[in-house]
């Protein structure tokens, strides 16, 4: 076995070891996510707590990790009688991304249970991490379901497998702490909610904390044994403090000036339910026995505050999360602490608000709240734009752009970004057909999760029984198989799995025309509102997303296609205008893009949806009439079996229905902005009706007959 790095010499990252080590004082706060950039050491801190934790006594020979004087009564393996336990270290079990269900929660093995009638289970993951931690790299990319058992046992401390009417029940009360890149996709905020603090993690802008960072990380590489020697009296130490935080915690007071600066605090952020409430009790506790007193003081409700309330405050995923901490200081202000009782002053000792290297600035992370400059980030291209204001209303028509020379060369003057407006509701864009991709919410899919539909030999393991055609498959060779008695003698060869339709998660790669003439009459701001209200949409049903921008001379990938409809946003936002319009060159775009993402998950069916007016100024680096290399373009995607809708975003009385002729190209509908909200909508992708010439796995169900 590898050692593991120390967590005494992890730098910097305050708030990350502080929620970490009050959830192994109190396993009853719930668990941590920590949320943050790849390369800031979040899976290095998480594993290295796990030898923080005292070790734990159980039951030999139980797999369910029993504690040898309250054994679970309706432990599987029990019961147990009396006796001494066996000591061994506290366990950290890791769950894959893409683990199955029978993985965490244990399975059943079917054929004994309908043979025999014996309940053979075989523990999971949830198991292994009973009185342990649980680890989820990259919970965000876990399926929502597994999430959701994942939760649901976290909370209960128990989990339940059912399996055709033979149920397993077995403690699970373990540690949960996941860990997670924002740019790579949101949690749902009912899943925020359940993890009990979160923490935000960058890595340092400091030259002297990095190096310190390198320094170490290099030094443990080369000799891990060693490095781990010069750090374990640290570590005795703060094992030992977690030790004695879990013996005082239960004896620490929480008064009811603390519980009222608690309440005071979820309400003036407007938090939903009382989750927080209770989660900031629990950390506000924790914090004062790891301090080392008996009660409850302001600082211990502010630092609870600060990790235990900004998921919860986010109300859709662009809201960005965070907390005032004037406000949150305003509003503990208001009820003063009562005079502490005189107790001696706790020995301090190496944690998550000391470094013990004398000689660190504590680097790696976050630097603590209010110390340490923060170099300003440098703005990308995509963020900068010229100092020219933006067309007035005036100045601005739905004429066909007319090109104009500028300084740097270009085909037209770029506009500033304009802003969205409010986004709104959008009926279902969905992929007709029946597809197999991941579970989500958009189109019609064979899942692990929703209604039965019928039965089929199993591929590999079996993990959903269809028991009524098991048993008719069973039941022809009841004689010749020598049966006596009431048992059913099954096999292998009998069992049936069930098949089920849900719902899947799509590709919907957007296409927006960012051309000069998008900009007339202002019409950029309802454009991006109505995309951004589609990403809205997009973030709900669980899809991935991507972005495409032409304008000028061709075609740029704004957003490679990713799980994170807030970066989309964020590029959208900062989206400028002006130039020809180059609609051949983002159709070719997209159609490269697809390729490429089905090769890399070809389970994965595609929505395009281009946001454009339909014309087609520019050939781009193409040679031809513009026009027409975009009709063969938009009739190359159709044959092609991508199933696209075009929001028109011609507007004036005079219009040109170039669009509709886009749209007819691709073999898809055109709707026009406000139809978007429309009841006209709904089904209009589903009856798109075109021939699919594509070999991809997926493309034999793209049409629907």
């Amino acid at each position: 076995m590898s050692t593991p790095y120390p967590f005494t010499a992890v730098v910097g990252q305050t708030d990350l070891r502080l929620a970490l080590l009050l959830n192994a004082v109190s396993p009853a706060v719930g668990g941590v996510l920590v949320r943050g950039e790849k390369g800031t050491a979040k899976s290095t801190a998480v594993r290295a707590l796990s030898a923080l934790l005292p070790q734990v006594d159980v039951v030999p020979r139980c797999r369910f990790s029993c504690a040898p004087g309250a054994p679970d009564p309706a432990c599987p393996d029990g019961p147990h009688e009396a006796g001494p336990g066996t000591a061994r270290p506290a366990r950290m079990v890791e769950l894959p991304v893409g683990a199955s269900e029978d993985r965490l929660v244990g399975a059943l093995d079917i054929e004994r249970a309908l043979a025999e009638g014996v309940k053979a289970f075989e523990p999971g993951l949830l198991a292994d991490a009973h009185r342990g931690i649980l680890y989820v790299d990259e919970v965000n990319l876990l399926h929502d379901h597994l999430i959701d058992l994942l939760l649901d046992a976290a909370a209960m401390g128990a989990s339940y497998v059912e399996r055709e009417g033979v149920s397993v029940r077995h403690a699970a009360r373990f540690l949960l702490v996941g860990t997670m890149n924002p740019e790579e996709g949101e949690l749902r905020p009912q899943l925020l909610d359940r993890f009990g603090l979160t923490v935000e993690v960058a890595a340092s802008r400091e030259p002297a904390q990095r190096v310190e960072v390198v320094r170490r990380r290099l030094a443990y590489e080369d000799d891990p044994a060693g490095f781990a020697t010069r750090w374990a009296d640290d570590e005795h130490e703060v094992r030992a403090r977690v030790v004695a935080a879990r013996t005082l915690l239960p004896r620490v007071r929480l008064g009811d000036t603390a519980l009222l600066q608690i309440a005071a605090a979820c309400a003036g952020f407007e938090v939903d339910g009382m989750r927080a409430d209770i989660v900031m009790a629990r950390a506000a506790t924790a914090l004062a026995a790891w301090a080392g007193r008996t009660d409850v003081r302001k600082e211990d409700v502010r630092q609870a505050a600060l990790l235990a309330l900004p998921h919860r405050r986010r109300r859709n995923p662009f809201d960005a999360p965070g907390l005032d901490e004037d406000k949150l200081d305003e509003i503990l202000d208001r009820f003063p602490d009562e005079e502490p009782e005189d107790e001696p002053d706790p020995e301090p000792g190496p944690g998550p608000d000391t470094d013990p290297d004398p000689d660190d600035d504590g680097g790696g992370g976050v630097p603590p709240r209010g110390e340490g400059p923060q170099a300003p980030e440098a703005p990308s291209d995509a963020e900068t734009s010229p100092d020219s204001p933006p067309q007035s209303a005036e100045a601005a028509s739905d004429a066909p752009e007319t090109p104009q020379p500028s300084a740097g060369g270009a085909e037209g003057p770029e506009q500033a970004a304009v802003r969205a407006t409010e986004p709104f509701r959008t009926k279902m864009l969905s992929v007709p057909g029946l597809g197999e991709g991941a579970a989500g919410r958009r189109s019609r899919a064979r899942t692990a999760h929703g209604r039965t539909t019928g039965a089929q030999r199993p591929r590999g393991h079996l993990t959903k029984l269809h028991l009524a055609a098991t048993v008719h498959a069973a039941a022809p060779h009841q004689k010749a198989r020598g049966r006596s008695g009431r048992g059913l003698v099954v096999r292998k060869d009998d069992l049936r799995q069930a098949t089920r339709e849900g719902r899947e998660g799509n590709l919907v790669l957007f296409l927006v025309d960012a051309s000069g003439s998008m900009a007339a009459r202002q019409r950029m701001g309802a454009v991006k509102g109505a995309v951004l209200s589609l990403l809205l949409d997009a973030y709900q049903r669980r899809d991935k997303v991507g972005l495409i921008t032409f304008r000028g001379a061709g075609a740029e990938l704004a957003l490679p296609p990713t799980s994170s409809v807030d970066a989309a946003a964020a590029r959208l936002e900062r989206l400028p205008t002006g130039g020809r319009t180059p609609l051949a060159a983002g159709l070719l775009k997209a159609r490269e893009v697809l390729r490429i993402e089905r090769l890399r998950d070809p389970s994965r069916r595609p929505l395009l949806v281009v946001v454009t007016d339909g014309r087609a100024t520019s050939a781009g680096s193409l040679d031809g009439d513009p026009r027409a290399l975009a009709a063969r373009s938009a009739r190359l995607l159709g044959s092609e079996g991508v199933t696209s809708v075009v929001v028109d975003c011609e507007s004036g009385p005079v219009r040109l229905g170039l669009a509709g002729t886009l749209a007819a190209d691709l073999g898809g509908p055109a709707v026009t902005l406000d139809g978007l909200r429309a009841d006209s909508l709904a089904g209009l992708v589903k009856n798109v009706r075109t021939s699919v010439t594509s070999p991809a796995p997926h493309s034999s169900n793209r049409r629907a007959a």
